[in-house]
């Protein structure tokens, strides 16, 4: 169920280069939210779609929104200031089943798609569980919400180049976490999540991945968004990532 709201904003905080934090005051979409789902805001008179933004955590009436700057839009939203108001759509989108990922999950997040799993790790542990998250950037300067991490799980940091955390790509971390692990979460760039997928298959494990996709409508209304997935046939059907998703069991994606 989703609703349109107007939220005014809390606070907005700079986290890096082109990346914000916004704390909203949407009581109603987060009294809604689950984790995994996104928003969709309408970013200023000029734009005339809204921007899908993912719920990195929420509670209290309030949700905690990060985003990278990529257009006008996203530029706009990161001019907001304390007291603004925001048009919000939302929660929208399949959120993660983590119940299915049994009591050791690993969630995994790459630059942007790091957000979205922040809330995922903090129910777990809620529901003491003993989730473990891994992360992975670019570089130092691109590296966010590590701190939020770590205050809820054991928290693996990888780059790129080696500027921060430790040298190398998310996969190198996951190899050594699968031994004990009960399922795995991703959420990042597609050629991470095929790659973070064959290994939780090999090694037998349920995965759910959140893919990134551009979107129009949010609602399933428009093609923008549409993925392939593997049908019970064994053909090829589409799904759309903002109506059927943005989370898919890793089994259903056709890669």
């Amino acid at each position: 169920m989703a609703i349109q709201e107007i939220g005014t904003v809390a606070s907005i905080q700079r986290l890096g280069e082109g990346l914000y934090a916004l704390l909203l005051n949407a009581p109603g979409a987060a009294a809604l939210a689950q984790c995994g789902q996104f928003v969709h805001i309408a970013c200023g008179e000029g734009s005339l779609l809204r921007r899908p933004i993912s719920i990195c955590d929420y509670g209290a009436g309030r949700l905690r929104l990060v985003f990278q700057v990529k257009g006008e839009g996203t530029k706009w939203l990161a001019a907001r200031q304390a007291g603004d108001e925001i048009d919000v759509l939302g929660p929208l989108g399949h959120g993660f089943e983590l119940e299915a990922l049994g009591d050791r999950p690993v969630f995994v997040g790459g630059g942007i798609g790091v957000p979205p799993m922040l809330a995922c790790v903090k129910k777990a542990a809620g529901e003491g569980k003993a989730p473990r998250a891994i992360l992975g950037f670019r570089n130092a300067d691109a590296a966010i919400l590590t701190d939020d991490f770590r205050k809820l799980c054991p928290t693996s940091v990888c780059t790129d180049d080696g500027s921060f955390g430790v040298h190398g790509f998310v996969t190198d971390a996951l190899k050594e976490r699968l031994s004990d692990a009960t399922g795995v979460a991703a959420c990042g760039p597609k050629p991470m999540l095929k790659a973070i997928a064959a290994l939780a298959k090999a090694a037998g494990l349920p995965c759910q991945v959140s893919m990134e996709e551009r979107m129009g409508c949010g609602i399933g209304a428009c093609l923008v968004c549409a993925c392939a997935l593997k049908a019970e046939t064994g053909e090829t059907r589409y799904g759309h990532v903002c109506k059927d998703g943005p989370v898919f069991d890793a089994e259903e994606v056709e890669w």
